[in-house]
């Protein structure tokens, strides 16, 4: 597991659905923002405006809701990186109460070709665990 990243924001008017809470869809919303975040901490020194990420797929566990108002932190990590693929785990707290918690499988494509390329040493690099 890479070291952790974490951010802290809060959430908004425009994040609460007709159950006055946040909606799920934000929280993929979020996730996007905080491996984008991650990324750019983690590449800042890297040369590698020739790759981008998509997402594969997101898997998201919902334990407690979050309010207008409240104050969020995000913790996110990398997991195995393998082949064209990367996993990324985020975890969505208030307070000390757990939010939510999700998996995503990114894969990595040819920024000018958008086809899937192997994840190579350079970015294997960026993304490997703090020793």
């Amino acid at each position: 597991m890479s070291a952790k990243f974490k951010i802290n924001f809060k959430v908004k008017k425009e994040d609460i659905d007709a159950l006055n809470h946040v909606n799920n869809a934000v929280y993929v919303k979020w996730m996007d923002f905080v491996a984008q975040s991650h990324w750019q901490e983690l590449s800042i020194n890297h040369d590698l405006v020739n790759y981008i990420w998509v997402v594969s797929r997101h898997e998201i566990d919902y334990k407690n809701e979050a309010v207008f108002g409240d104050e969020i932190t995000a913790k996110t990590w990398v997991g195995e990186t393998k082949g064209v693929t990367s996993e990324r785990f985020i975890t969505f707290y208030k307070n000390d109460i757990l939010l939510a918690k999700s998996k995503t499988i990114w894969v990595l494509l040819d920024a000018k070709t958008f086809k899937p390329t192997r994840i190579r040493e350079n970015i294997l690099k960026v993304l490997e665990p703090s020793k």
